[in-house]
């Protein structure tokens, strides 16, 4: 399955026009475990939300007795929740780790969309996985008075400076792709199950090889929603038989993982599998290996990305599957549970969106032109 140069020259062409993408995170949750905690909701207009988003207690209690009529759980992501109020304008912020990325472009496309079509608007910012310009451009979509928040985090520690001053600020924050240190900042989340995400690489990785083998695991640390993808892909080939001969910090990026892999096949040429913690990563890796000439190296990464798919639909790929995820359904579900929480209606906790492996087996019925 050795990739031709040609092949080879498109990867690295694709990494300079992809620049440095970072996963979509992903964004997320690890387990699909939607708490039952509920969060404030009787936000009739833009002044009262503001206020249940500093007051949380308060705005839990003037809930009690009332019957909401959110979608549910399962339900958000294909609802299509309406302003109570057509004469009603928000202004939207958004923030997420990489604007350039694949993922997070799609997902502000759709939430932009979204917004307009309600006679709103969003307002974009992008940090370039720089958490202390994040955490400026948040006090900047401050003082532009928006009226609500919503945030993926470049760190998630890193980013609770910036979510304090929205507290304090009164106003509502939805979470998406990758959460944040304190939850309870958030009025509500939705992201990809992660941990899944990783966990289905595994298991496939297991099922083709049998015998366990060396292995390379690229991962970022700082990412949640990564961290969430390689946890899950650990504990799948636990006591497998593999050995990892070296797991290391890709940020997420093709280009980073692409140096560091070439680092690495050099020590470790027999490897016969390379994890990536998103598929710029993968995709990265790909590069490294093809360049090597390995021919029977199993590369999985997570996103479903349509690079990622186009690599597995060639036939000729060491690519051998994604834990896919839905950049439009993340999207859908997050301006959603803006709309309901602005509408005065219950909110939950968490809103997981799943995810599934894509491999070449089954990549026809995802197709290969956008994300699923």
């Amino acid at each position: 399955m050795k990739k031709s140069t040609k092949k080879l020259l498109a990867v690295m062409m694709c990494a300079a026009m992809a620049g440095s993408a970072l996963a979509g995170c992903s964004s997320g949750d690890s387990q699909t475990t939607a708490a039952a905690a509920e969060a404030p909701t009787q936000a009739q207009t833009t002044e009262e939300a503001k206020e249940a988003a500093a007051e949380p207690e308060k705005a839990e209690e003037s809930k009690e007795g009332t019957e909401a009529a959110a979608p549910a759980a399962a339900d958000m992501a294909s609802a299509d929740v309406k302003k109570k109020d057509p004469d009603k304008h928000y202004k939207f912020g958004y923030t997420c780790m990489d604007g350039t990325n694949p993922f997070f472009v799609t997902i502000e496309k759709r939430m932009r969309e979204m917004a307009e079509a309600n006679g709103d608007e969003l307002i974009a910012v992008d940090p370039a996985n720089d958490v202390t310009l994040q955490i400026t451009q948040v006090e900047d979509l401050i003082s532009q008075n928006i009226d609500a928040m919503f945030m993926n985090p470049a760190e998630a520690e890193g980013i609770l400076p910036a979510l304090d001053q929205l507290k304090e600020a009164g106003i509502p924050i939805v979470g998406f792709d990758t959460e944040v240190a304190d939850m309870s900042y958030l009025i509500s989340y939705t992201g990809s199950d992660n941990y899944n995400a990783g966990k289905v690489c595994g298991e496939d990785l297991v099922k083709k090889c049998p015998d366990g083998g060396d292995i390379i695991v690229l991962d970022s640390p700082t990412m949640n929603s990564v961290t969430d993808r390689t946890n899950g892909f650990l504990d799948a080939i636990e006591g497998k038989g593999f050995n990892i001969v070296a797991q290391q910090d890709a940020k997420g990026n093709l280009e980073v993982s692409m140096g560091i892999a070439e680092d690495l096949l050099q020590a470790h040429g027999d490897v016969v599998a390379i994890f990536g913690g998103n598929d710029p990563t993968a995709l990265g890796a790909l590069a490294a290996a093809n360049a090597a000439g390995l021919t029977d190296c199993m590369i999985y990464g997570v996103d479903g990305s349509p690079d990622i798919k186009a690599e597995m639909a060639s036939g000729e790929s060491l690519i051998e599957g994604s834990g896919a995820q839905s950049p439009v359904k993340i999207a859908q579900s997050a301006v959603n549970i803006m709309y309901t929480y602005l509408n005065g209606d219950k909110v939950e906790s968490r809103y997981p969106v799943e995810t599934f492996l894509i491999t070449s087996e089954n990549v026809d019925k995802y197709g290969t032109d956008g994300w699923q």
